[in-house]
C-alpha cells in the first residue's frame, strides 16, 4: 500500500494537457452511455431533469457520486440522502439495515428494496428481510423515492423505495477493471466487458470481494451477472438479466456485553468463531418493451429468483448454570447478565426462498379534458415460498443434527395500480392514483415444539392455516414549476405493508390478527436549481400511523419473543434539507470547488396509549421515542476537482443519540442489548487522480479519519462497534 501511495503522490505532480483530460472524461462518460436505455423498470430515471417531475422527495445518486465516495459498503453512499439512516451490523455492509424518516431499520423491512426495478428481499410480501444486499462495487447508481409516487410500486409503500441500478450494455466495446484493497486482507475486484454487435448489446460483470479481518468479520463473495438487450425492431426490444451470487461469512447474532465494551480491548473478538452464514442466490428477469406509437407503450417484466440461507449459529446463555457449556465465557460473570456462556450445541436456521412474478405496465399519453395527461397503469402477480428448518446440532461446530422445526410458508399476491398525471398547464401538474394489494398466505407446520402438560415436546404434526390481507392505497401529488429555478411539490398517500406470514399465524396455527401496517403520509417541499452550480431540496413530512408493526424478533434485539407486534399509533414528523453548490462553476473557473450538506430534523414517537409489562410493572410508552430513531442527522462534504486530474473530498456524518427499546432506557443493560446510543460524527476522506494519457485513475480513501470508537448498534444480541480507521487504495481503468 505504501508503494501505491507514493506512486499516487508522484503522479499528482505530473502535468496533463487539457485535451487529454477531455478525452479521458469522454471515455468515462461513454462507459455509462447506451444506444437506448435497457428496458427495465425505472423509478425516477437517469436523465437530467426527470427528478423535477416527481411529486415528492427524491434523490438520484449516479456513478460519479459513487466514485467520489469510494465506498466500502452501500451504507456510505446512502447516508448522504436526507431522511436516511443506515445502521452498520458487521461492518462489511452484507446486511442492509435502512431506516427512512425514523422507521425501524431492522433488516430494511420498512423499505421497498429493488435492483433494476425488481424486488430483492427474501420474500417481498411475507418476509421482506435484507439478508442479501447488492454489492455497491457493481452499481452505477441508486435512486431513492419517499413521496406519493410510491403507489406505483409495492408492496411496501411506507418509508420509501431504494432502487439500485447496474450499468447497461454500452454502444461500443468497453472493458472496465476496478480493484481496491486494505489491511486485514480486504480486497474488491470488479470487471466488466460490454459491446453492441448489430442490434444486440450485452454486458458481463464479475465481482470478487473478500476480507480476513474487517472488524469482526471475515467473508468472501462472488457475484456474476449479465445484461443483454435485443432490439427486435424500431418499436420493440427485450432486455434480459441473469445473476449468480455466492457469499460466505462469519455473520453472527451475538454481540458484546456492556462490560466487554467498557473494557475496551475486545471490540472485534469473535465470541462465536464457528458461526457461518452461506448465501446463494440465482436470479433472472426479462423485460419486453413495445412502443405502439408515440403516445402508448407497454413494458412487461417477468422475474424469478431463489435464495438459500443456511445459518450455522452456536448456542449461548446468560446463565452461569446453563447446561452443556463449553467452558468458554465472555464478559464479567460477577455481574448479573454481564457474561455470555458458550454452549456445546448449535441452532442452525436453514431457509430457502422462491419468488416469481410478472408485471405488465402500460403508459398512455392522452388528452382527457383537453389537457395533456400521462397514465401509468399495470398489474402484478407474485408467488413466493419459504421453506424453513431448525436443526439442533449436538456440538459447537456442526451444521447437522436433529430436525426440531420444519414449516413451509407460501404467498400469492395480486396488485393493480393506476396513476394519472394531469398537466394543467406548463407549470402545474397533478398526480392522482390508486393501488390495490391483495395477499393470500398460508403457513404449513410439519414439525415443531409444543408444550404438553408442562413439558416441551418435539413432534411431527400437520397444521395448515391460511389468511388474507387486502388494501386500497390512494395517493395524490401536486408539482408546480414556478420558473426554471424553483419547483414546488406536495403529496399525500396511504402507507401499506402486509404482515409477515410467520408473525401473522402462530406456531399452533392460529391467526394472530396481526394487522397490516397502515399510515397516512404527507409531504410538502421545494426544489431549487440555479444553472449547473447550485441545487437544493427542502421537504417537510408527516407519517401518521394507524398501526405500526414493532419488531420484537431476535434480529431486532428482543430475546423474549419472536416475530412482531401491533405497535399501535405512532407519529413521525420532520424537516429534510439538502443542497450542493459548486463555487468553481459559479465563479466561471475551470476547477470545481464543491460543498454539500444534508440535514434531517425529525421526531418519531408513540402518540397514543400503549401499555407494556416491564419486570412485572405496567408502563405506558406514550410519547416515548421509537427505537433506533435519531432526532438529528447531518451529512456534509467539501471537495475539489482540478483540471490537472487531481481531486479530493472530505465528508462527515453526524447521527444523533438513539434509544434502543420502547421504554427509552438511558442506562445500558449488562448484556449490552438496551441502553442509549450516544451521538457520533464520523469523518471520511478520499483523494483521486486521473493518470495522464490514459483512461485510468487512482484513489486513496480513509474511513473514520479520526479513529473514533463508537457503538453502531446493540442489535441483534449485543453491542456492535463501528469500524476503526481504515485506509483503502484503489485503481480503475476503462479500455
Amino acid at each position: 500500500m505504501k508503494q501505491i501511495f507514493v506512486l499516487s503522490l508522484t503522479l499528482i505532480l505530473m502535468q496533463n494537457a487539457s485535451a487529454q483530460i477531455k478525452k479521458a472524461d469522454q471515455r468515462l462518460r461513454l462507459a455509462d452511455s447506451t444506444i437506448i436505455e435497457m428496458p427495465q423498470i425505472v423509478i425516477i430515471g437517469k436523465r437530467d431533469g426527470l427528478i423535477s417531475k416527481v411529486p415528492g422527495s427524491a434523490t438520484v445518486l449516479n456513478s460519479r457520486e459513487i466514485r467520489l465516495t469510494a465506498p466500502l459498503t452501500a451504507n456510505e453512499v446512502l447516508r448522504k440522502v436526507t431522511g436516511v439512516n443506515v445502521v452498520d451490523e458487521e461492518g462489511a455492509g452484507l446486511r442492509l439495515n435502512i431506516s427512512i424518516r425514523g422507521l425501524d431499520p431492522d433488516r430494511s423491512r420498512n423499505v421497498l428494496m429493488l435492483e433494476d426495478g425488481v424486488p430483492i428481499a427474501l420474500g417481498p410480501y411475507g418476509e421482506p428481510e435484507m439478508y442479501f444486499s447488492p454489492p455497491i462495487d457493481k452499481m452505477s447508481g441508486v435512486e431513492i423515492l419517499k413521496g406519493s409516487g410510491q403507489i406505483l410500486y409495492g408492496p411496501q409503500t411506507i418509508g420509501g423505495i431504494v432502487n439500485f441500478f447496474t450499468a447497461d450494455p454500452p454502444s461500443q466495446e468497453i472493458t472496465r477493471i476496478k480493484i481496491s484493497g486494505a489491511k486485514g486482507g480486504f480486497f474488491s475486484g470488479f470487471g466488466t466487458y460490454g459491446n453492441t454487435i448489430g442490434k444486440t448489446g450485452f454486458l458481463i460483470s464479475y465481482l470478487h470481494k473478500r476480507a480476513d479481518n474487517l472488524g469482526p468479520t471475515h467473508f468472501k463473495l462472488n457475484d456474476l451477472s449479465a445484461k443483454i438487450r435485443f432490439e427486435l425492431n424500431s418499436k420493440s426490444n427485450i432486455g434480459l438479466k441473469l445473476g449468480y451470487y455466492d457469499e460466505q461469512s462469519n455473520s453472527t447474532y451475538i454481540g458484546l456485553t456492556q462490560t466487554m465494551y467498557n473494557k475496551g480491548n475486545q471490540d472485534f473478538v469473535r465470541m462465536s468463531p464457528y458461526d457461518n452464514l452461506p448465501i446463494k442466490r440465482l436470479s433472472a428477469s426479462a423485460t419486453h418493451q413495445f412502443e405502439f406509437n408515440d403516445n402508448i407503450s407497454l413494458k412487461t417484466t417477468a422475474f424469478a429468483y431463489t435464495t438459500t440461507r443456511d445459518w450455522q449459529r452456536q448456542d449461548f446463555s446468560f446463565s452461569s448454570t446453563a447446561a452443556n457449556q463449553t467452558g468458554v465465557f465472555w464478559g464479567d460473570p460477577t455481574v448479573s447478565n454481564g457474561a455470555v456462556y458458550m454452549l456445546n450445541s448449535t441452532g442452525n436456521r436453514n431457509r430457502q426462498f422462491e419468488v416469481a412474478g410478472v408485471e405488465p405496465r402500460l403508459s398512455v399519453k392522452h388528452n382527457l379534458f383537453n389537457i395533456k395527461n400521462v397514465l401509468e397503469t399495470g398489474a402484478r402477480y407474485l408467488y413466493e415460498k419459504a421453506d424453513e428448518q431448525f436443526i439442533a446440532g449436538s456440538n459447537a461446530n456442526t451444521a447437522e443434527g436433529t430436525l426440531r422445526d420444519k414449516e413451509v410458508r407460501t404467498g400469492y399476491a395480486f396488485s393493480a395500480y393506476a396513476q394519472n398525471r394531469f398537466d394543467l398547464n406548463k407549470k402545474l401538474s397533478v398526480n392522482a392514483g390508486l393501488r390495490l394489494e391483495n395477499f393470500d398466505y398460508e403457513r404449513e407446520i410439519l414439525r415443531g415444539r409444543y408444550r404438553i402438560n408442562g413439558v416441551n415436546v418435539i413432534r411431527d404434526t400437520s397444521i395448515l392455516a391460511k389468511d388474507n390481507t387486502m388494501a386500497l392505497i390512494p395517493g395524490a401529488g401536486i408539482n408546480y414549476s414556478a420558473n426554471d429555478q424553483i419547483n414546488l411539490f406536495a403529496g399525500v398517500h396511504k402507507g401499506f405493508a402486509p404482515p409477515r406470514i410467520k408473525d401473522a399465524i402462530t406456531a399452533t396455527g392460529v391467526p394472530y390478527n396481526l394487522d397490516a401496517e397502515l399510515s397516512t403520509n404527507y409531504e410538502l417541499g421545494a426544489r431549487i436549481k440555479l444553472k449547473d452550480y447550485f441545487n437544493a431540496e427542502l421537504t417537510g413530512f408527516v407519517l401518521d400511523f394507524k398501526n405500526q408493526i414493532i419488531p420484537v424478533s431476535n434480529s431486532s434485539g428482543n430475546s423474549n419473543a419472536s416475530g412482531v407486534v401491533n405497535g399501535g399509533q405512532t407519529l413521525h414528523k420532520g424537516i429534510e434539507a439538502g443542497f450542493q453548490i459548486d463555487f468553481g462553476k459559479m465563479s466561471g473557473l475551470k476547477n470545481s470547488y464543491t460543498f454539500e450538506s444534508s440535514i434531517t430534523v425529525q421526531s418519531s414517537e408513540y402518540n397514543n396509549d400503549r401499555f407494556i409489562s416491564v419486570n412485572g410493572t405496567i408502563v405506558n410508552v406514550k410519547e416515548n421515542k421509537l427505537p433506533y430513531s435519531a432526532n438529528l442527522m447531518v451529512w456534509n462534504a467539501a471537495g475539489i476537482n482540478l483540471q490537472n486530474g487531481f481531486g479530493f473530498r472530505v465528508s462527515g456524518n453526524y447521527i444523533g443519540s438513539q434509544f434502543t427499546d420502547e421504554i427509552n432506557s438511558e442506562a445500558a443493560s449488562a448484556n449490552g442489548r438496551t441502553g442509549k446510543i450516544s451521538s457520533r460524527y464520523i469523518i471520511d476522506a478520499n483523494a483521486y487522480y486521473r493518470i495522464p494519457k490514459t483512461n485510468a485513475s487512482l484513489n486513496l480513501s480513509v474511513k473514520n479519519l479520526t479513529d473514533q470508537r463508537y457503538i453502531s448498534s446493540r442489535r441483534p444480541e449485543g453491542i456492535r462497534v463501528g469500524l476503526p480507521r481504515l485506509i483503502t487504495a484503489g485503481f480503475e481503468i476503462f479500455l
